[in-house]
């Protein structure tokens, strides 16, 4: 590569044009492959030009915010492209919510745009009734009423290069177990970087990541969307999670790379052994997984399967701890890695002080340099989550002699299902509204499949008596008002919850009574 050429693709790169240098350098490879339609690096490229012109022409300017609710489709990688390039603050909304929960996020992150994927109408009219900044919406693949044709806006627009390119953000939702979503928020970057290579991408040649999990999630967004196309390597997006579907895209298109949480994992070995056997899978190169425990009889079932190509991080919205490699974590089953630098991350107790090797304790993890987050328009949860330069997440675990992180626990009211963040404190507030409820505490009990389900430990109103109809009443009640994955699988009754003298929960004491033994 030459020097010319190398400044040129800096230059791209640092003002968010990564996809630029791309459309330039292989224009007619597949950059986005989907049962939605299809997209070249060149494609993408323009329609990104487009769309910031779209938005500009509706008022937005660099640092305002846009929120995407929409499936896994072209449009989706449109959008992340043109906020990255125009300076925009991308929020991506999780499209399981219902329209009252959606358009508080929407509302929370001031976004003046919110472009909406059409089989979600309901939820996406619901945002916008709830969000009053919204300056300009439109519809993807079909009609919502009150929203723009996406397809016909950005269509009318010129796709030719911006003069004016600008960096963007994201601003993702993470929930804590207190209320409402938190946006995590990080200084606006003043230049885009280029992505590490960590994952043996053959940058601009054949390579293919099957994207598995919905886009809006923090870890497909990053893993399966933005750096295999920024490392030139093409996409192929599942819009629902199926997994004999996965073999046959895995073989269809010679798949090198892809991303999965544990339960994805537990349904390919489930499959029958004829189907797992015919199947190709020996293009595999990564297999990335995170979001979750993993079961170590699980993983170890995979690796036999699929050869040492797994790679296991742990990690959040909020920052990176370790990685770890299929060689290593044989070695060392169940550990989630080695911090990646030698201060990455702390076992510290409930004040921040560091604990001796061995020790259970907090995990602490560093703010990434020059991005240390805060969670929007929420000071005090900030503050607390921060120790120094170091902040929890709640997770327990300890560091082994040779610095290996083992994670023995989760915050006390995290629950993690199939790899999916659920909070209790959102699920007792429903269930808190029901009149034969005197008091509930949401916890999570462990499931082969799932790795946890919810589980709602109820304490009836005085001179109510707790049966299965009630129970199934109680669920019900839940499924009307909350998304279906944050619903309580089951109801168990209780005479009284071990509430200490300041209302705070002895979820251990829960835990250990409805969980089954070992």
């Amino acid at each position: 590569m030459s020097v010319t050429t190398a400044e040129h693709k800096a230059e791209l790169i640092a003002q968010g044009l990564v996809l630029t240098w791309w459309a330039e350098q292989i224009p007619d490879r597949p950059a986005v492959i989907s049962e939605h339609g299809e997209r070249t690096f060149a494609e993408l490229d323009a329609n990104a030009n487009r769309l910031v012109r779209v938005l500009r022409d509706a008022g937005l300017e660099a640092g305002d915010g846009v929120a995407l609710l929409c499936r896994n489709r072209p449009e989706f990688a449109e959008v992340v492209a043109a906020c990255a390039r125009g300076g925009f603050r991308l929020t991506t909304v999780n499209w399981h919510l219902t329209g009252d929960e959606a358009g508080y996020i929407v509302d929370d992150c001031e976004a003046r745009a919110l472009v909406a994927d059409a089989t979600l109408g309901v939820a996406a009219k619901g945002a916008l009734d709830t969000a009053p900044k919204i300056d300009v919406s439109l519809a993807v693949g079909g009609t919502i009423p009150h929203f723009g044709d996406y397809a016909a806006a950005v269509g009318a627009a010129s796709p030719e290069p911006l003069a004016d390119p600008v960096p963007g953000s994201t601003m993702l939702y993470t929930s804590g177990t207190t209320g409402r979503p938190k946006g995590v928020r990080r200084p606006a970057p003043t230049k885009g970087l280029p992505v590490a290579n960590i994952y043996g991408y053959d940058e601009g040649a054949d390579d293919l990541h099957l994207c598995t999990g919905p886009l809006y999630h923090a870890a497909p967004l990053a893993f399966s969307l933005n750096i295999p196309l920024a490392l030139g390597a093409g996409v192929v997006l599942m819009d629902r999670w199926d997994a004999a579907h996965a073999l046959e895209l895995i073989e269809q298109h010679g798949i090198t790379h892809t991303h999965m949480v544990p339960t994805m994992f537990h349904r390919l070995l489930s499959l029958p052994d004829e189907v797992r056997s015919a199947a190709d899978v020996s293009s595999l190169r990564h297999v990335l997984h995170g979001a979750a425990p993993c079961p170590v009889p699980i993983k170890q079932r995979l690796i036999e399967w699929l050869g040492p190509v797994v790679v296991e991080y742990y990690a959040a919205t909020e920052g990176v701890g370790s990685f770890v490699d299929s060689a290593t974590w044989l070695e060392r089953p169940g550990t989630v890695g080695k911090p990646v630098a030698d201060d990455q991350v702390v076992i510290g107790d409930d004040d921040g002080n560091v604990l001796p090797r061995g020790e259970v304790g907090l995990v602490y993890l560093k703010a990434p340099a020059g991005a240390r987050f805060e969670y929007f328009k929420a000071e005090d949860k900030t503050q607390s989550s921060y120790r120094g330069d170091h902040f929890t997440l709640g997770d327990v675990g300890y560091m082994d002699a040779d610095g290996y992180l083992y994670l023995t626990d989760r915050s006390a009211n995290l629950i993690i299902s199939g790899g999916v963040n659920i909070y209790p404190a959102e699920v007792d507030a429903v269930l808190l509204l029901h009149p034969a409820v005197g008091d509930v505490a949401t916890i999570g009990v462990p499931d082969d499949e799932w790795g946890e389900t919810v589980l709602a430990v109820v304490e009836p109103q005085p001179g109510v008596e707790p049966d299965d109809d009630l129970a199934a009443e109680l669920l019900h009640h839940c499924r009307a008002q909350l998304a279906h994955f944050k619903c309580p699988r089951a109801v168990a009754f209780i005479d009284e919850l071990p509430r200490q003298d300041n209302g705070k929960i002895y979820k251990r004491l829960l835990r250990d009574r409805f969980r089954p033994a070992p």
